[in-house]
């Protein structure tokens, strides 16, 4: 079965890192699917209809982003907000219909790992912060799975630091 990728960036051609996870993704259309939504909704307006349709067809999602302001960019807790609804998601007899499906995260994230932990800059684990996600599609009665962060993109933007992530996230990818 086929994987949905869910990246969302602002301008994902200025983006570095996950510009480049995306062109290592299209090498396997046979394995995943590229779901770019700032492409598809670049006035932000998201088909609720075509989104939920597209989910249902897929066991394995998961949703790539750079950590902006210590979570994801506003499209996606849009498109949460407004896929993930009453009657389609969860709440009756109808809804659930993510129920059961592998939802994972996929991050870039600027600053290094260490920097989020107790008694460093950021105080909170990359977990931690992250806990919204995972009770959210807990919720949902999702299959929620550990996700895959990069570290470090702010200050190694190096061809070599960014070809390194690329078999780190493949493999994550593959095993999930």
């Amino acid at each position: 079965m086929k994987i949905l990728v869910i990246v969302t960036h602002p301008d994902l051609n200025k983006s570095v890192i996950n510009k480049r996870w995306v062109a290592e993704l299209k090498k396997y259309p046979e394995i995943y699917t590229i779901h770019d939504l700032h492409k598809t909704y670049p006035d932000g307006n998201i088909d609720v209809l075509k989104e939920q349709q597209l989910v249902e067809q897929y066991d394995k999602i998961v949703f790539q982003f750079p950590v902006f302001w210590f979570s994801c960019p506003a499209l996606l807790k849009k498109w949460i907000d407004e896929v993930l609804i009453y009657g389609w998601a969860y709440g009756s007899k109808s809804g659930y219909k993510v129920s059961g499906k592998k939802v994972a995260l996929a991050m870039s994230v600027g600053v290094e790992e260490h920097e989020y932990n107790q008694g460093e800059k950021y105080r909170y684990t990359l977990e931690e912060l992250t806990r919204p996600f995972e009770l959210s599609f807990e919720y949902v009665r999702a299959d929620y799975k550990p996700f895959f962060a990069y570290y470090g993109i702010e200050l190694n933007t190096t061809d070599e630091y960014i070809e390194k992530s690329v078999p780190l996230y493949l493999e994550f990818l593959n095993s999930f």
